[in-house]
Order: structure tokens, then C-alpha cells, then sequence
């Protein structure tokens, strides 16, 4: 299979702007991001896709690739669509800007998926041991089915334990995804789902379009930059 990584970088991020450009040690978030989405070796190709001449001139000053989106994009998934609409390829993974710290096991769990001729779209998740986490409506939880097929993600406690004998594992979401190429360019075509608008998740468009979503459990891949708080952590883990 012929696949490469597309890293959706937008600049005004709602809850923490030019939050890619901060600096995490000697380098930006985005450039920790490519950089080390490149180093794992996976991908046939790795490029940044943004709306900003900024990141745009971070990647390619320092020699790596990236494209400026023609349209304006709600979400990154549109973007990544608009990038690859013509390229030559078999499967999309979408790593996010702000996961400075991608892992090549992580990213080659997501790429496996594909292995399975079924599997259109792919994703990750990890068991919650933080029980404040589970609670968080920042940290977006995910079940499946006994295929490994996501039935819901929620900001809100899923499952609920009703029951405190029964045991139960809680899994975040990780908001890595694959697709194939057909699939990334049906996905963008639909529009925008009540629950996705609702929860503010746009993996809820594919679920209530009637499209699967096959997960692999994976480790903590470090920390997701949302905030000015998680900056700090990252900086600390760094």
C-alpha cells in the first residue's frame, strides 16, 4: 500500500490559539510533530496541510513539506481531503499537530489496520487510569464492539457503570486517524451530523452515516497540546 501522513495545522485554534507555534524545548509543536511523524520510517511521504504562511514557513524553512489549503476549512479532516484529492494514494493517516510526541508503535498499529481489505477508517484508543479523566469532557471516551468497531465516542462517561461489580475499562480516544482515499473523500463530502454538532466530534458524522470505524488499543502517546496547562505538561515530560 502506498501511504502517507498528512498533518492538519491550523493556526487559530479555538481554545488555545497559534498553539503550534508555541515552543516546546528548542522547537515548535508543529515541527516536533513532523519531525517525529518522519522519523518513524512508515510513510511513503509526510506533509503539513495548513491555512497559515506562518506554520507553512516553519515546515519549509527547515526542509520538510507542506501544502496551504485553497479553501477555508472547519475541520481537518476537510483539509487533509482538499490535499490528497489528487494525489496517488492508497491510505491517509491523519496525525494531529498538537501530539508532539507520535510514536512509531502507536502510528504502526493505525497503518496494520488497513492490512483488513473491510477497514475504510481507523483510529486509536488507550485505557484511562486516571479516574479524573474519565470524567473530563476534554478527554473524549470510546466503546466498541467485540470486532473492534467504535459504537460511540462521548465527552460524557461511557460506559455508564451502573453497576460497580461489573468490571469495566475505560478507553480515550486518540485523535489519530486512517482512512482510505475513496473513504477520506465521501467522509468530507457529508454534511456535518447532529450528535457531531452536538458533542463537537466529527468521528460521530461517519457513526451516524452508518460507516464503521475499526479501533486498535494502544499506549499513551504522551501528551495532546489543547491548552495552556497541557503546554506545560508537555514541557515537564520533554
Amino acid at each position: 500500500m502506498h501511504i502517507i501522513a498528512v498533518i492538519p495545522a491550523r493556526y487559530a485554534a479555538t481554545r488555545f490559539p497559534a498553539k503550534l507555534m508555541q515552543m516546546l524545548g528548542n522547537k515548535t509543536i508543529i515541527r516536533h510533530t513532523y519531525e517525529n511523524t518522519v522519523a518513524t520510517g512508515l510513510f511513503n511521504d509526510v506533509l503539513v496541510v495548513t491555512d497559515s504562511t506562518v506554520i507553512y514557513d516553519e515546515i519549509t524553512s527547515a526542509g520538510g513539506k507542506a501544502v496551504m489549503s485553497i479553501k477555508e476549512h472547519e475541520s481537518g479532516t476537510d483539509r487533509i481531503a482538499e490535499a490528497v484529492q489528487n494525489m496517488d494514494v492508497d491510505v491517509v493517516i491523519n496525525v494531529q499537530g498538537d501530539e508532539p510526541f507520535v510514536q512509531k508503535s502507536s502510528l504502526e498499529k493505525l497503518c496494520t489496520l488497513f492490512r483488513d481489505a473491510s477497514v475504510e477508517f481507523g483510529s486509536l484508543m488507550h485505557i484511562i487510569g486516571n479516574e479524573e479523566l474519565i470524567n473530563d469532557p476534554n478527554c473524549v471516551k470510546v466503546v466498541v464492539n467485540k470486532q473492534m468497531d467504535a459504537l460511540y465516542f462521548s465527552r460524557s462517561v461511557i460506559p455508564y457503570k451502573r453497576d460497580a461489580a461489573v468490571p469495566v475499562s475505560y478507553f480515550k480516544h486518540i485523535g489519530m486517524y486512517g482512512y482510505r482515499k475513496n473513504a477520506l473523500l465521501t467522509f468530507s463530502a457529508l454534511p456535518p451530523s447532529l450528535l457531531e454538532q452536538t458533542e463537537k466530534l466529527e468521528q460521530l458524522r461517519l457513526l451516524e452515516n452508518g460507516f464503521k470505524i475499526r479501533m486498535a488499543v494502544t499506549e499513551p502517546v504522551g501528551v495532546s497540546i489543547d491548552t495552556p496547562a497541557d503546554l506545560e505538561k508537555a514541557r515537564l515530560l520533554l
